[in-house]
């Protein structure tokens, strides 16, 4: 599976962005597919999840309310729709295949398959 993510900018706080993620094969709709971002200095870390009929969705606390992740699995592919932006989600956005979240104990599995980055950058 190869994954290209884009959608990336530079825009300003209260800004919107939408990054989206088309994944290559024929097994997309059988993977549960997110978002990880490392911002400059830190590590990665995961944003979102979505399992693999859409119907369930996960995120990170500090995107909650503002971030929607959602996929169409006719196109291959997953979206982060992005509104509110604020400085601190500057980072490089990845998307992620095939892994799971256990929303029970806020634990997910390791990704099988990583996009290249996509800059965010949110200006104050």
């Amino acid at each position: 599976v190869q994954l290209q993510a884009s959608g990336g900018g530079l825009v300003q706080a209260g800004d919107s962005l939408r990054l989206s993620c088309v994944a290559s094969g024929r097994t997309f709709s059988s993977y549960g597919m997110g978002w990880f971002r490392q911002g400059p200095g830190k590590e990665r870390e995961f944003v979102a999840f979505i399992s693999r009929n859409g119907g369930k969705s996960y995120y990170v606390d500090s995107v909650k309310g503002r971030f929607t992740i959602s996929r169409d699995n006719t196109k291959n592919t997953v979206y982060l729709q992005m509104n509110s932006l604020k400085p601190e989600d500057t980072a490089a956005y990845y998307c992620a295949a095939d892994f799971e979240f256990y929303s029970g104990r806020d634990y997910y599995t390791a990704p099988g398959y990583w996009g290249q980055g996509t800059q965010v950058t949110v200006s104050s």
